[in-house]
């Protein structure tokens, strides 16, 4: 055991950290050289296409190893199985992240991933290479400054790859539509814009074009030809995602919501995946990116436009949804047709979406089928209740459904009433 030396009452030997400083200070002892807190040791890895950066240190910031390795299976599990004591991992999160975390997984004590945005000690350092940000990442993780982003599992991730390259498929079919409108039009052939798609029409139409180019004619069989070959695949992974047993449950819930289809419930369980690290309404808007970014000082507030900082994927089917939405349910027609009263129809949009996030978080986190409340039972039990006096949420008050609480929610995402997951009393 080293000599104990309390804080100003010594020499400061530049091995004991905060926490054996406040041992020495209390107690006049030191930790054991072969404490977890001493043997435990942390590694930053900066991840790239073909090389692996890392820098492993003690929990005091003394380096023990650093180096490079190749970004392949067998250099990282080589290396691994070197690792002579405990070690804890951390990492940036970027498109070669996932195959390292689920390879390094088994062998570290804990691995972690870290939000890229929030990693500014890095992007502002005035000395920036592979071992310094290796570096600095090791030393976030022992100081427990890490910002730590949510990782999903591997099962999750691979369902969630699948559903991103159908909406590939989807959107490289619509480049074929496009490309077809286009070829017609650059001839100066007439068609019917609303039957071109349709494979009777398009037919007839290739035989009963004149003055077209052959070269023209057989560009526009190939583009037909990769439309519907986009087309069928994306039908085919839609219809295996819909039939996975690891998330079929929780799509068939939020299915019960009206103005909800299938692509919207998919991308929502494939995109948050666990829906209870949102303990609030606000935060899963945030998610979204259906706010602003928040800068406030001096109890000074501004907004600004929707912030860039979130999952897009998930953003772009949510607006595309509450755009259709208020067609099927009635309750989101009326909170967009209270907006775009106010004369601004994105907005209305905006609020419809937002509500819309409401209904399917309290939703997949109650585990119950969406339940909308009747309006008229409403008013006439608080009739009642003002004639007879009677509080709200006594023993003899109805308690609505979990799928109800998104109601309680304004547009704003603030809670109005009562928090997440807890039944509201009428």
């Amino acid at each position: 055991m080293r000599q104990a030396v309390k804080i100003g009452h010594g020499q400061f030997n530049g091995k004991n950290t905060a926490v054996e400083h406040i041992l020495a200070e209390n107690t006049g002892k030191t930790l054991p050289d072969n404490h977890v807190m001493n043997s435990m040791h942390y590694i930053g890895f900066d991840i790239h296409k073909k090389v692996i950066s890392f820098c492993e240190k003690q929990v005091d910031g003394t380096v023990v190893d650093q180096g490079i390795l190749r970004a392949n299976r067998s250099s990282l599990t080589n290396w691994a199985k070197s690792r002579k004591g405990p070690w804890r991992g951390a990492m940036e999160a970027t498109l070669f992240t996932g195959w390292v975390y689920d390879h390094l997984l088994p062998y570290a004590d804990e691995l972690s991933v870290a939000h890229p945005a929030m990693l500014k000690a890095i992007s502002a350092a005035k000395k920036k290479n592979d071992a310094a940000d290796a570096a600095m990442i090791a030393d976030l993780l022992r100081c427990n400054l890490l910002p730590v982003c949510y990782m999903a599992p591997e099962e999750h991730r691979q369902l969630r790859r699948v559903l991103r390259y159908r909406n590939f498929l989807v959107s490289e079919a619509i480049r074929m539509k496009n490309k077809t409108s286009g070829l017609l039009m650059e001839v100066g052939a007439e068609y019917n814009t609303s039957k071109l798609h349709g494979s009777k029409y398009f037919k007839e139409l290739l035989d009963n074009l004149e003055d077209v180019p052959e070269s023209v004619i057989d560009l526009l069989k190939i583009t037909r030809c990769n439309l519907d070959t986009f087309t069928n695949l994306q039908k085919s992974l839609l219809h295996a995602l819909r039939a996975d047993s690891l998330i079929n449950q929780r799509v068939d819930l939020l299915l019960t919501i009206p103005g909800v289809g299938e692509v919207t419930a998919l991308t929502w369980v494939l995109e948050v995946g666990d829906v209870h690290r949102f303990t609030r309404i606000s935060k899963a808007v945030s998610y979204c990116g259906l706010c602003s970014a928040q800068k406030q000082s001096v109890g000074k507030n501004q907004r600004g436009p929707l912030s860039k900082q979130r999952n897009k994927h998930l953003q772009t089917i949510l607006i595309e949804a509450a755009k259709l939405a208020p067609r099927w349910n009635s309750q989101l027609a009326a909170v967009h047709e209270r907006e775009l009263a106010k004369g601004n129809r994105n907005r209305a949009t905006l609020a419809v979406v937002r509500k819309l996030v409401a209904y399917m978080l309290v939703v997949d986190k109650s585990g119950q089928p969406f339940s909308p409340r009747d309006i008229n039972a409403d008013q006439e039990l608080s009739q009642n209740q003002r004639l007879t006096n009677q509080p709200y949420g006594t023993a003899d008050t109805p308690i609505r459904s979990f799928g109800e609480c998104g109601s309680e929610f304004g547009v704003n995402g603030h809670a109005k009433t009562a928090p997440v997951g807890k039944a509201v009393v009428v």
